[in-house]
């Protein structure tokens, strides 16, 4: 992966120096990370169980700094299988239209009256209510399909599983068949579909109207998002997280950043953290000192409020809240914000000499 972010010894330079002020959001960075392979359930699943794991994303985030700091590397993206052309679709479970067609799934009342009436969990805020699509983002989890309208197991769900901040409950027009050259417009039925989300989702993010699968119309009702309320987890050799107002612009003691698209992972920013001071404290200066990541601002980084991913800046001291004052920037007629900001200070601190 192509990166230009974190400070360590680089080709011809014995080591680089802390960066300066301010700290605005560094869109070479993030144009240069590997997007996720999915960005919501494939169009004919009915079941995609979690598979995110912290600790690898964390050992992943460690590595990966490691290699940029000698050698550029690249991730491999996973590929989805498909199903037999004609083949008996699981499921359909939810209530159908008493016409089918995709038109009538759309108008359907009881749709959008079970969804403006569902319960919102505790510790959970509503995001949005009754669309007429679904949640796609880069911080995809898993899906599970449901046989009933229920918002608190869909919450059980996401609770049960690592990283997830927020859930979209819906309604899915499917075929009964696998649409091919022989069925390519089959009956339909309903399935109620739970999908898992590594961020919060917001309004904007239910993009996903459905799509063709040879001449039937997938299309989707009744969609409501919720996100938890509760901050990220604590990280092992770190103290916080504590909340801040928008990401740290300090006056010294920066060192780099990094940006990982998909689910919002402070633990990846950890792990670079340790990663950059492992690497520099292999290669210190003439006089025995190095830079130590000493403590790190992770924040959610959203583009025109869509959750595009987890930010880390590096510092080698620890700022207070006060200093959190970059909420977002423009570029061009994007803005990209700035939300779930949190900062982490490593106990003890490493005081950068060998």
């Amino acid at each position: 992966m192509r990166s230009t972010c974190l400070v360590a010894a680089l080709a011809g330079l014995a080591y680089a120096a802390p960066k300066p002020s301010p700290q605005f959001i560094n869109f070479e960075e993030f144009d240069a990370a590997e997007a996720p392979a999915a960005t919501g359930p494939a169009p004919e699943a009915v079941s995609e169980p979690v598979t995110y794991s912290e600790p690898a994303a964390k050992a992943e985030a460690a590595a990966e700094v490691t290699q940029e700091l000698s050698t550029p590397g690249k991730r491999s993206l996973a590929v989805r299988g498909v199903n037999d052309p004609c083949s008996p679709q699981p499921d359909g479970y939810g209530p159908k239209p008493p016409v089918d067609t995709d038109a009538d799934f759309l108008a359907f009342s009881s749709f959008s009256d079970t969804a403006k009436t569902a319960q919102t969990p505790q510790g959970y805020a509503l995001s949005f209510s009754d669309k007429k699509a679904s949640v796609s983002l880069n911080s995809y989890l898993g899906l599970y399909t449901l046989k009933t309208y229920d918002t608190i197991k869909c919450q059980q769900l996401c609770d049960a599983a690592n990283l997830c901040s927020a859930f979209n409950i819906y309604y899915e027009r499917d075929p009964t068949l696998a649409p091919a050259e022989a069925c390519p417009k089959p009956a339909s039925f309903t399935n109620i579909k739970c999908t898992l989300w590594g961020s919060p989702v917001t309004p904007e993010s239910a993009k996903n109207e459905g799509q063709y699968r040879r001449d039937f119309h997938v299309v989707i009702a009744g969609s409501n998002g919720y996100s938890k309320n509760n901050p990220p987890n604590a990280e092992a050799g770190f103290t916080g997280p504590d909340a801040f107002g928008g990401a740290i612009n300090a006056p010294n003691s920066y060192i780099g950043q990094k940006f990982y698209a998909g689910p919002y992972d402070a633990g990846q920013c950890a792990g670079a953290c340790q990663a950059n001071t492992a690497y520099n404290k292999r290669h210190p200066r003439a006089d025995g000192t190095y830079d130590a990541c000493n403590f790190y601002n992770v924040y959610l980084l959203s583009k025109n409020n869509e959750p595009q991913g987890t930010y880390c800046s590096l510092y080698t001291k620890a700022w207070e809240k006060k200093y959190s004052t970059n909420y977002g920037q423009y570029r061009g007629s994007d803005y990209y914000s700035v939300s779930s900001s949190y900062g982490y200070t490593l106990a003890p601190q490493d005081p950068g000499h060998i």
